[in-house]
C-alpha cells in the first residue's frame, strides 16, 4: 500500500499465479479497508505484471467446502469495498476474471489499458459467480450481457467494455498510473463529506429516496465547508 493524503495506492502483487486472490491477500484487503474506514481516502487498486487479478486461487477454492461458501470469504470482501466511504478505483492492465472481475465491479471506477479482459468462468470449474457478479454485473451492463459473461462463457474486451461503460476510460498501458491519479485529482477536489453522503445516496435503495437526500443535504447545508465553496465560488465571479 501507498499511502498519500488524499488517497492510497493498492497493487495486487502475486505475479507468480497472476495476482490471484487467496486467503492471505484478503486478510490483507480487509486491513486496508479497515484503515480507508478509519481515516477515508479514495482508493486506487491496481495488479502487477501486466495482470489486474485472474481470479480467486484455484489451489485453495478446490479444497473449500459449505461452510467456506457460507461464510462469504470474498463476498464479504467486495461488499466492504463497495461500500467503502470515498470513492474507489480499478486500474485494469490485461485480464480481470472470475474474482479479480468482481472485485474491478466493486469498484465505484474501473480504468483499463487495451489488453484488459473481463470474464467470469465459474461455471466452467463447477461453482459461480457468488461474490458480486450475479447482480452487480447486471447493474453495470444489462442482464443480457451479463447473461452472456455469466452463463456462456463471453470474455469482454477493453473496447467492448468502453463500449458497454463497464470502464470508463481505456489508456495505454503506460498511461494507466497517470489516468488513475488524474481521476483520483478530480474526486479529491470535491468536498469530502459531500462525496461520502452522494456514494451513500447512490447506493439507498428506492424507497429511502427522496427522504435520504433531503436529510444529507441538511446535514451538508450546516457544514463550514459548504459556506466557504460558496463563498469562494461568488467572490471569484465578481
Amino acid at each position: 500500500m501507498e499511502d498519500g493524503r488524499d488517497r492510497v495506492l493498492i497493487r495486487l502483487d502475486r505475479p507468480h499465479v497472476r495476482n490471484a486472490i487467496d486467503a492471505a491477500m484478503v486478510a490483507d484487503l480487509h486491513e486496508v479497508c479497515a484503515e480507508l474506514e478509519r481515516r477515508p481516502r479514495i482508493m486506487v487498486i491496481t495488479g502487477t505484471g501486466g495482470v489486474f487479478a485472474a481470479g480467486a486461487d484455484i489451489r485453495e477454492l478446490r479444497e473449500r467446502r459449505r461452510e467456506d461458501a457460507l461464510a462469504g470469504i470474498n463476498s464479504g470482501l467486495f461488499d466492504r469495498i463497495a461500500r467503502l466511504p470515498m470513492p474507489t478505483i480499478a486500474a485494469i492492465d490485461g485480464p480481470a476474471l472470475g474474482g479479480g472481475a468482481e472485485l474491478a465491479y466493486a469498484c465505484d471506477f474501473r480504468l483499463a489499458t487495451p489488453r484488459a479482459r473481463f470474464g467470469n468462468p465459474e461455471a466452467g470449474l463447477g461453482i459461480m459467480a457468488a461474490a458480486g457478479a450475479c447482480w452487480r454485473l447486471r447493474e453495470l451492463v444489462g442482464e443480457p450481457l451479463a447473461k452472456e459473461i455469466l452463463l456462456a462463457g463471453r470474455v469482454v474486451s477493453a473496447e467492448e467494455a468502453l463500449a458497454v461503460r463497464l470502464v470508463n476510460e481505456v489508456v495505454p498501458e503506460d498511461e494507466l498510473p497517470a489516468a488513475a491519479d488524474r481521476l483520483a485529482a478530480r474526486i479529491a477536489k470535491n468536498a469530502p463529506l459531500a462525496l461520502r453522503l452522494t456514494k451513500l445516496a447512490l447506493a439507498a435503495p428506492p424507497g429511502a429516496h427522496p427522504r435520504f437526500d433531503d436529510v444529507a443535504q441538511a446535514v451538508l447545508f450546516e457544514t463550514e465547508e459548504k459556506h466557504a465553496r460558496m463563498t469562494a465560488f461568488l467572490e471569484k465571479r465578481r
